[in-house]
């Protein structure tokens, strides 16, 4: 399979409506942009394995502390995901075919991972707008937990959140309602494939940074903002080339 037909799949994603995106199976597509030769097909087997785990592991369980121990035991003991606190900046940590593969990731990432398997289960979560590091909310009759996927589900309180962003900004920052907000799964994607953007222009890699926007706006097309930046980002390309 060429780039030219995985873009035609990833543009196909992006005229399905938020809540009908496949959120998995839409993040492996972007990273065989990375990984040509990747056999797709044992990705999904992958998934498919955990989710029967998870479906195994929960029968009989009626509670919402219940559902996230299943989940963790099996993603996070049984498979062997971690977050990768030694090589954060990693781009692999940010492209779901690598982080199958070598078992670690970014949060958002594991988020990801963490999300389609419970939402095979028929369980409600979802991703949360906090800045600089991705959370998730469960949620079952009423009664919701937030967790962190980059440590194991760690369940979070507010003081955990307070102090969590002062962690990544260096500051007290106010917990927010916005902050804990639900964000659609095409915004998690884009959050994802944001990681391995900031970190191409930051590096200076300006062509990397384009292939990765053009993804995002395959996926995105209804987001004016990143049309104009890749727009203006092929402008300093075709700059620099002249």
């Amino acid at each position: 399979m060429n780039d030219a037909e995985i873009r035609d799949r990833l543009a196909a994603f992006g005229a399905v409506p938020d809540d009908k995106l496949p959120i998995a199976e839409t993040a492996l597509w972007l990273a065989k942009r990375d990984l040509l030769d990747a056999n797709l097909s044992n990705y999904l087997e992958h998934l498919r394995t955990i989710s029967d785990d998870v479906a195994a592991a929960a029968r009989g369980v009626e509670r919402l502390r219940g559902r996230i121990a299943c989940l963790r035991e099996v993603i996070f003991r049984h498979h062997r995901y971690t977050g990768d606190n030694e090589n954060y900046d990693n781009l692999q940590n940010a492209n779901l075919m690598s982080v199958i593969d070598r078992r670690k990731g970014l949060p958002v990432a594991l988020g990801i991972l963490v999300l389609h398997t419970a939402r095979r289960q028929g369980w409600e979560m979802c991703g949360l707008n906090f800045p600089g590091h991705f959370l998730l909310r469960a949620s079952l009759a009423g009664e919701s937990v937030i967790v962190d996927p980059f440590e194991r589900l760690r369940r979070l309180t507010a003081e955990d959140l307070c102090a969590l962003l002062f962690r990544v900004h260096g500051r007290a920052v106010p917990l927010r309602a916005e902050f804990i907000g639900k964000v659609s799964d095409r915004d998690v994607l884009l959050r994802l494939q944001n990681n391995v953007k900031s970190r191409a222009l930051a590096s200076g890699d300006l062509a990397r940074a384009f292939d990765v926007l053009d993804s995002m706006v395959l996926i995105a097309p209804g987001n004016a903002g990143l049309g104009d930046e890749l727009a203006m980002l092929r402008a300093r390309l075709k700059g620099k080339l002249n």
